[in-house]
């Protein structure tokens, strides 16, 4: 298990990408709530498209976002539990070159790769 100096370590980059998710999601909506100009009366069928595949991308990156939120504030829950750094799958320690790449993992890159061949 690591160290609380890692763990705290790992609770600032959690927090700061939180922050940094949360502004994005909010960026996204200040962009979508942007008035649109007269969308569909006069304008040529290629701006309208242009216009609704924006709003379709921002949907997508919003949903993005939202769900590595959703992730990251897991894994601030499982530090608060103690359980952080544990695969959920086989209950053994992720590699900590694993935690550092991707913080908020929930597996073990063995099973992550048993669970991505079931797919």
């Amino acid at each position: 298990m690591a160290s609380n100096e890692v763990f705290e370590r790992i609770r600032a980059r959690l927090e700061a990408e939180r922050r940094e998710l949360q502004d994005d999601v909010a960026a996204i909506d200040a962009e979508n709530k942007a008035p649109q100009d007269d969308a569909g009366i006069g304008n040529h069928l290629a701006d309208d498209a242009s216009d609704v595949m924006n709003r379709e991308r921002n949907l997508a990156l919003r949903g993005n976002a939202e769900d590595l939120l959703s992730q990251v504030d897991a894994a601030l829950q499982r530090l608060d539990a103690g359980s952080y750094g544990v695969c959920e799958r086989c209950g053994q320690p992720i590699n900590p070159e694993r935690l550092e790449a991707l913080p908020y993992a929930i597996h073990c890159i063995t099973c992550q790769s048993a669970i991505e061949r079931e797919r």
